[in-house]
This record gives structure tokens, C-alpha cells and sequence, in this order.
């Protein structure tokens, strides 16, 4: 499947769309006789980021759906406020503003990526938000103190995260004697790119390239060309969006495999529809395959967005950890409305302050610094036959698979 026509599956699900997406919750309303409980965000549904934007904004409307179909937030109907930050932080800023002062949003979620999440952060601040946020790939910068994460890699996903995926490729017995690790110019991306140079230094593997390349580049002819040459055991791409097909796509016309290959951030469906990208590895946190179906709400929650995503034409129609994320986010935030009985910033917040979250992803606290979870959950997935599985650690394998070297 090509980016192209990826794009083209994309627009479809987009036709029509406004910048204001409410869900039909003004009828809700009346029919209710309640006003809405208005919940304002804004997505990446154009720019360099959209191909994911668009799986946030799926997750999103299902949720609304969902709890809308339950008779709403404390027996109010929520209507679901999205504008289109264009993968630019400036723009998500401004947007932030809009959705608190003249949209008068109750409640606001936190867009998707690191950049445009601390774009958001600095408004939710100045208007004293509460601010749940589901990417955020560099925890030390969110110092608000309303600010609570629900990303999965914990305080220093820096220091952990890199470990977890080395100690997945060396379950095999045959751990990556080299590494060749290439980054976008992304705040998350290049924190978690430096934690892994590290990583590997500290256990002897030997880096063979460390190089950075413009967020948005479109031209990885340049960088395919100096793996081929370093030919490493293991190659690390510190990526989002499309970046890891585009590479792979560029190696193809070099004649190259890598043999064993890691995605940061990857856009999971255009991947996982790459013939090039078999025994991709990446992070995760949820797919709809077992274990993670064991779980009746995120069972439901996978049932939901697959039968949407197929319908919409989606070439990859299932849920997985970025959906999964998202969802989770929705899920922290309306536990803390139910159990306060409010929709006062301050009193979710002093909430989410002391108490934890069932969430599709596992149980979250928020005891760690900058209100992070207090452990790093972090899983690897792997495609197999064209679909992703999960791999490591053992307890998260999807049955019958195990990390593979191609």
C-alpha cells in the first residue's frame, strides 16, 4: 500500500468534516434537557502528523459515542470540540486559546505529539486547565502542576524504554552486535534516540551512526544509502508518521534489508501494509490481538474502532497503541468527573493527584515525577504476516509468536 493512496483512504473518512466536530450532542441535549459538557481538543489532521492525527480523532468520536449512549457526563450530554492544529505547534497554541475563550469549552484533552502537547500545555497554564495529555514522549518538560500523562513509559522512558526493546531483540540469544540510529528533529523523538545510544554503549554495541534528519523530510534517499554502507546489526529509526516507509522504501531501491529494524513512532497502519516492513519492530501498549484482548473494555473498545476503521476504508483496519492511548486518555478524565461529581479543573486535578485508573492500557497511577505513571509499561510489537503482534515481553506475546529476526 502507497503513502499515496494511504492519503487518498484518508481523505475519504475526512470528507465533510468541519473544523468543529460535535457529534450530534446538540439534539442529545434537548432530548435530554440538559446543556452539554463541552470537552475541547485539537489533532494533527493535516501536516506531517495526520496519518496518526486521524487515528486520534476515530478513537475520540467512539468514546463520545460510547458514554453519550450511557447518558452522557453526570447526566449531561458531551459534545466533542476537534480543530485541525496542522501538526504545527503555533497553530495548536492559538487553537488552545480559541477552544478556552471563545469556544468556552468546559473541559480540554491535549493534542497529539510532543511539540504541539507543550504548544497546549502553556495555555491550559495561563487559564488553569486541568491537562491530560496522551503522546507526551518527554516527561521532564511537563512541569505543570495540573498536567497528568497518560503515555506509558513512565518519568525516564529515556533510560527504560531503550532497555526494554534491547532486551527484546537479545531474547533470541543473539543479541545486535552494532546499531545505526537515525532521528527526526523531535523533541521526544531525539530524547528517546540519546537514551539509546547510550543504552547500546553501555552494553557494548557498537553505534555505527548517529544522525539527525529534518522533521518532515521527505528525501531518505541520502540516509539509506549510509546504513547500506554501516550495514548494522540493528537499525534505529527515531521516527513519526510515514518516515519509517519512506526509508524503507528508499533502501528497497538500494537493493537493501535491513536485518533487524526498529520504529519509534511509525505511523502503524501505512507500516504494517509495507511488504518491506516484515519483522518491524515497535512499541507498544495495545493491539487488537491476545493478551491485550483479555480485557472485556478494551475487547470492545478493538470491536468498535476495527468495524469503523473497515468501513471507512482504512488499508490497516485495527486498533493498536496509539488508538489505545488516546482512549485512555478519555478514560482518565471521565473517571475523575464520575467520582467527583464536577467539572471544576481543580478538583479533577486534586483528584487524579491521589488516586489510579483502570484504563485499557493497565492500571495508571500518577506517583511519578511530573505526574507520569510510576512505571514504564512499555511492550513490543512486531509485524508478522502483515499484521501486528505482540512479541515481549513474554507475557504480552500474542500466542505462537515471539520476536523474529528477519
Amino acid at each position: 500500500m502507497s503513502i499515496k493512496n494511504y492519503r487518498a483512504s484518508r481523505r475519504e473518512v475526512l470528507a465533510g468534516a468541519a473544523g468543529v466536530m460535535s457529534l450530534g450532542a446538540a439534539g442529545l441535549a434537548r432530548a435530554q434537557g440538559a446543556q452539554p459538557i463541552k470537552i475541547g481538543q485539537t489533532l494533527s489532521l493535516t501536516g506531517p502528523l495526520a496519518q496518526t492525527g486521524l487515528i486520534h480523532q476515530m478513537v475520540s468520536e467512539i468514546f463520545v459515542e460510547q458514554i453519550n449512549q450511557k447518558g452522557g457526563l453526570l447526566g449531561r450530554p458531551v459534545q466533542y470540540v476537534l480543530l485541525d492544529d496542522q501538526s504545527k505547534p503555533d497553530v495548536t497554541r492559538t487553537l488552545y486559546e480559541r477552544l478556552i475563550t471563545s469556544d468556552k469549552v468546559d473541559l480540554i484533552l491535549g493534542p497529539y505529539g510532543t511539540a504541539a502537547i507543550l504548544a497546549g500545555m502553556t495555555v491550559a497554564q495561563r487559564y488553569k486547565k486541568l491537562y491530560i495529555e496522551n503522546t507526551m514522549g518527554t516527561p521532564q518538560l511537563a512541569t505543570y502542576e495540573w498536567h497528568f500523562g497518560a503515555t506509558i513509559g513512565g518519568a525516564e522512558p529515556n533510560k527504560t524504554a531503550p532497555v526494554i526493546v534491547l532486551d527484546g531483540y537479545a531474547s533470541n540469544g543473539n543479541p545486535p552486535k552494532s546499531i545505526f540510529i537515525a532521528v527526526t528533529k523531535f523533541p521526544s523523538a531525539l530524547f528517546q534516540a540519546e537514551g539509546t545510544r547510550d543504552a547500546a554503549t553501555a552494553r557494548g554495541i557498537k553505534v555505527l551512526d548517529y544522525l539527525q534528519y529534518e522533521f518532515g523530510n521527505r528525501d531518505f534517499g541520502p540516509i539509506a544509502s549510509r546504513v547500506k554502507d554501516a550495514d548494522p546489526d540493528l537499525m534505529w529509526l527515531g521516527c513519526l508518521g510515514v518516515d519509517g516507509n519512506l526509508l524503507l522504501e528508499a533502501l528497497a531501491k538500494l537493493d537493501y534489508k535491513p536485518k533487524r529494524h526498529f520504529y519509534l513512532y511509525p505511523s502503524s497502519g501505512p507500516l504494517a501494509t509495507l511488504p518491506a516492513a516484515e519483522y518491524a519492530v515497535s512499541s507498544t501498549n495495545f493491539e487488537d490481538v491476545k493478551p491485550y484482548l483479555d480485557d472485556p473494555v478494551g475487547a470492545e473498545f478493538a470491536r468498535l474502532f476495527d468495524a469503523r476503521a473497515q468501513k471507512a476504508g482504512l488499508p490497516y483496519p485495527h486498533a493498536e497503541s496509539q488508538g489505545a492511548l488516546e482512549y485512555s486518555g478519555w478514560q482518565i478524565l471521565t473517571a475523575a468527573v464520575n467520582a467527583t461529581k464536577s467539572i471544576e479543573d481543580a478538583k479533577l486535578a486534586d483528584w487524579l493527584d491521589k488516586n489510579e485508573v483502570d484504563t485499557i492500557v493497565g492500571r495508571r497511577d500518577f506517583k511519578g515525577k511530573w505526574h507520569q505513571n510510576s512505571k514504564d509499561l512499555t511492550n513490543l510489537r512486531q509485524i508478522q504476516g502483515g499484521r501486528w503482534v505482540g512479541v515481549w515481553p513474554t507475557a504480552m506475546a500474542t500466542p505462537g509468536c515471539k520476536l523474529t529476526v528477519a
